[in-house]
């Protein structure tokens, strides 16, 4: 089974876009939980522009499925936040300060040293690892090398290529999916993902246990309902 996990930045941005607590963060987190979802994830940024640090607080208290906690270990604040709520897991994103979204994964074989002493300094407190990596097998098997326990595939070029051939688009991501189950690795992935590619995703990737999705549900929830959309992307993930 694929588990979905929903990311609930989006929610935050509304409701900071307008002060109070409007929508609650921590009841539609619980509402995707009670609709379906097996995971929740949340990306904060150092300057709080949607998830806050005292949200991640709370949510520790509230989510009763996975709690995934994206962000840039290179931020001293990320990482002491991490270990202080000892999420059941963490994937580490080279996102560069002010970054509007995450736009590329690790280079795994230049920043191996640093990513072995990082995964170790949160696997030593009983924390899942995962990387974000591109869909590249250089990449994805000196990931293995670093300790880690999955790596997350980074999806944009999966779903911008997606309408200009299929198959083509996959193709990286399938070589990726094999070295991954080559070298041990669980397999993540996320961003762009949508109900119109996440079907053939889920069906062609071997390995994959987890997809991390966010702006694309919210963005569904407005037209569909959130219990419904959550039900639609389950369903593109029973395969």
């Amino acid at each position: 089974m694929i588990r979905l996990s929903v990311n609930v930045n989006k929610v935050a941005t509304l409701r900071n876009s307008r002060g109070g607590n409007n929508p609650d963060l921590i009841q539609v987190a619980k509402d995707c939980e009670r609709f379906g979802a097996q995971g929740i994830t949340v990306h904060p940024r150092p300057d709080e522009r949607h998830i806050r640090y005292d949200d991640v607080y709370a949510l520790k208290e509230t989510v009763t499925t996975e709690f995934n906690i994206e962000g840039n270990c290179e931020e001293k604040k990320f990482v002491d936040l991490v270990l202080a709520v000892k999420p059941h897991q963490v994937t580490l994103v080279p996102d560069a300060l002010n970054q509007l979204t995450s736009n590329h994964g690790w280079d795994t074989i230049t920043h191996k040293r640093y990513l072995q002493d990082m995964v170790k300094c949160f696997k030593d407190e009983g924390i899942r690892v995962s990387l974000f990596v591109d869909p590249i097998t250089d990449m994805v098997e000196a990931a293995a090398e670093t300790g880690t326990d999955r790596i997350e595939l980074y999806t944009e070029a999966y779903a911008s290529h997606y309408h200009q051939g299929i198959e083509l688009a996959a193709a990286p991501y399938v070589q990726a999916g094999e070295m991954a189950q080559k070298v041990g690795l669980g397999l993540n992935a996320g961003h762009d993902l949508d109900l119109k590619n996440l079907r053939y995703f889920a069906q062609h990737i071997p390995g994959l246990q987890e997809v991390s999705i966010g702006h694309a549900l919210i963005c569904d929830a407005l037209y569909y309902g959130l219990e419904n959309t959550i039900q639609m992307y389950l369903q593109r993930l029973a395969v």
